[in-house]
């Protein structure tokens, strides 16, 4: 099951409001708060099928492919070379280069000719830096019974021609044994799978080539068509992956000095396995130089602090009267988690965003760690403690601004700055968390419909224009979107969408979860989610009710997807998430501490945690890389002296992984050099490789 794509309420039976919603003068900051619910899982691959072993390579003499005179100059896009539009590895090599921002090419070999003047400029240049198949042999069924390959012996004798004349490595995606067209010294071992689960293992050469994880780390090979096979003693090659003694990746060296990695199983960009590999076999056909980056990210949201939310009591009834608001205790003990979790060296700079409604502020309450002599323990808390947390503007009352005019929305927004500014809290001006999302074109059409009804997403071009123009006016520049809804999902990743309507406001989208809103322990949320998940629920996925721990594990794997694949988009859940429990125990941070362990387990690169602004100008600088990329001015890479250049077309900046530039920032994230270039249109950059062996 995919992503839920509108927020809804809560519909299962025995889940429905028993008390009215809290008045004005009831004396509670309470708000109805609609369900934006997350993935349930990734989506199914397509069953994986075998491709054909096939002995006898390609004679040396076969075909006659002009000879391509050797040179040095390379632009940095690699090429992606399958059958046809329904090639199976397509979307896989699709999905890696997009999510790190590499421009690419393809080349369909059943339609399309591969000729010299495909693969070299004019000037002599060549047009890719790297070669990367979606099989090793491009083998499809003739209707005579037979295999052919969509290339002829010319075709691949051109292919090698240009990767060697321009010492340029090539990967394929999924290999099977044999020796056609070339020998990848890989020999008959066991075959099968697709329903088999197998974990496959790092040799020391593998370690190299993914570096970014740690050599014991374990990589999933599931709904996969899988070669075991054996190395050929007399090949000169070397394991990558073994799935006991069984070899399943590998790189190899061919008679004439071309540089070949190649995996035995089938992939699907929705697994496991290439979130985990993906990106270190680009960066080993790169030779570790190319444009885009790589990187892993953790941030949450914790909203509606300070407010009352509904609550799911464990027998099904949800009160809404006055509902659930963590007390100065329950901040105390987040914080403690929170430090916990930075134990973990891969999140040691982890701090929770906190995203508050300053009407349940209480600006008489001390600042002070204790329950003891103030009005509201909460308050105090929050006052000694503001430092260990990023706060967030979420207005003041938690309106729903889908209609509101300009100075109501105006005074939401800018006054819940000076509220959270009065009490000692640092907030960004420039970033705001519109109430579950309101104002920004999804919202349901009947003024009258119960909370209960789904809303529809509109677009954002229907968005609450004065809501919009007092955002900005107040010095907003970026907005929370939500990646449940179709038109809050950006472009290209890791991008946000500048507004139709305010193109200087940048939406950037958060993921939902399925850990509810209103629900504050296990029993609660256990509960919440079967009505939904389980067999009998409102949209079963499930075959069985699942405990606490199994859906903390399941949620987890959901984030964790999200966290392997280089997402950097916040999680959001909800201040009633962040309950004690028990003692050093809530929600949120049972689910979190199972996404960092198994992170963890298995990187050693840490998980970035920059602050909201931070990050929201990191997916601004995407969209500018984007931009760029589509006006198809590849920078050229001369490996003769290591330099790079070429010339912008539009003005914002560029990432460079593999390179420094006087302009750049460059960061360290594991073995990476990482550049931020900023350019001009028209200007001409000039920046220096650093090659990967």
């Amino acid at each position: 099951m995919g992503s839920f794509l509108a927020t809804l309420a809560v519909l299962a039976a025995g889940l429905l409001p028993t008390a009215g919603v809290a008045t004005a003068d009831s004396g509670h900051h309470h708000h109805r708060h609609g369900l934006v619910l997350g993935e349930v899982a990734r989506p199914k691959p397509a069953r994986p099928t075998p491709t054909v072993e096939r002995d006898g390579p390609i004679p040396a003499t076969a075909g006659r492919a002009p000879a391509l005179v050797p040179a040095d100059k390379v632009a940095l896009r690699p090429l992606v070379i399958g059958l046809d539009a329904a090639d199976f590895g397509l979307p896989t090599w699709k999905a890696v280069l997009d999510r790190t921002g590499s421009p690419y090419d393809v080349l369909l070999a059943k339609s399309e000719p591969l000729t010299p003047a495909r693969l070299v400029n004019p000037d002599g240049t060549g047009r890719y830096s790297a070669i990367l198949l979606t099989d090793n042999a491009l083998l499809y069924p003739n209707g005579s019974g037979d295999y052919v390959s969509a290339f002829d012996t010319t075709e691949w004798r051109t292919l090698w021609g240009y990767e060697a004349a321009f010492r340029v490595r090539q990967v394929s995606l999924f290999t099977s044994w044999g020796t056609f067209p070339e020998d990848y010294c890989l020999r008959p071992g066991i075959e099968g799978g697709s329903d088999q689960k197998f974990t496959a293992t790092l040799t020391g050469a593998g370690s190299g080539v993914f570096d970014y994880l740690k050599p014991g780390a374990t990589i999933p090979i599931t709904d996969s068509y899988v070669y075991r096979s054996a190395l050929s003693p007399t090949c000169k090659a070397d394991p990558l992956l073994k799935i006991g003694n069984w070899v399943v990746g590998v790189t190899s060296t061919s008679a004439d000095g071309r540089e070949r990695a190649a995996l035995t199983f089938t992939s699907d960009q929705n697994l496991a396995q290439t979130d985990l590999l993906g990106y270190g076999l680009l960066r080993w056909a790169t030779r570790g130089v190319l444009l885009g980056e790589s990187r892993h990210w953790i941030n949450v949201d914790l909203d509606d602090l300070f407010n009352y939310t509904d609550h799911l009591h464990p027998d099904g009834r949800l009160e809404t009267d006055p509902g659930f608001r963590m007390s100065g205790t329950d901040l105390a003990s987040a914080e403690a988690q929170q430090r916990s979790l930075r134990s973990s060296p891969q999140a040691s700079d982890f701090t929770l965003n906190l995203p508050y409604n300053g009407s349940g502020i209480d600006p008489e309450a001390p600042s002070r760690c204790s329950n003891s002599d103030t009005p509201d323990p909460l308050t105090s808390y929050a006052r000694c403690l503001s430092r260990n947390f990023r706060w967030l503007n979420h207005t003041v009352n938690h309106p729903e601004l889908n209609f509101t005019d300009y100075p109501t929305s105006r005074a939401e927004i800018g006054d819940n700055l000076k509220i959270g500014r009065d009490i000692g809290l640092t907030v960004p001006t420039d970033v705001l968390k519109t109430p579950a999302y309101s104002g920004l074109g999804v919202y349901n059409p009947d003024p009258d419909a119960p909370d209960t009804d789904p809303p529809t997403d509109f677009g954002l071009g229907k968005s609450n224009k004065a809501m919009l123009d007092a955002a900005y006016d107040v010095g907003v520049r970026y907005l929370h979107g939500n990646m449940s809804f179709p038109n809050h999902v950006p472009k290209c990743f890791n991008c946000g969408i500048n507004h139709p309507l305010r193109p200087e406001l940048l939406v950037v989208p958060d993921w939902p979860t399925n850990i509810g809103y209103h629900t504050t322990a296990p029993a609660e949320q256990t509960l919440f989610y079967n009505s939904f998940y389980g067999p009998n629920g409102k949209f079963p996925f499930h075959d069985h009710d699942l405990t606490y721990n199994e859906m903390v594990d399941y949620e987890a794997e959901v984030a964790l997807h999200h966290v392997m694949s280089g997402s950097a988009y916040a999680h959001t859940l909800h201040q009633g998430n962040l309950r004690q429990y028990a003692s050093g125990r809530s929600l949120t941070f049972d689910w979190l501490k199972v996404v960092v362990a198994k992170y963890s387990a298995r990187y050693q690169v840490p998980l970035l945690n920059p602050d909201w602004p931070a990050l929201a100008k990191y997916v601004k600088a995407r969209n500018g890389h984007f931009a760029e990329l589509a006006a198809k001015r590849d920078p050229v890479w001369n490996k003769a002296d290591n330099t790079i250049t070429f010339t912008a077309a539009t003005t914002g900046s560029l990432f460079l992984t593999g390179a420094t530039a006087p302009s750049g920032e460059t960061d360290r994230y594991g073995t990476d050099r990482i550049t931020r270039v900023p350019i001009t249109a028209g200007g001409r950059v000039v920046a220096t490789a650093v090659p990967r062996r």
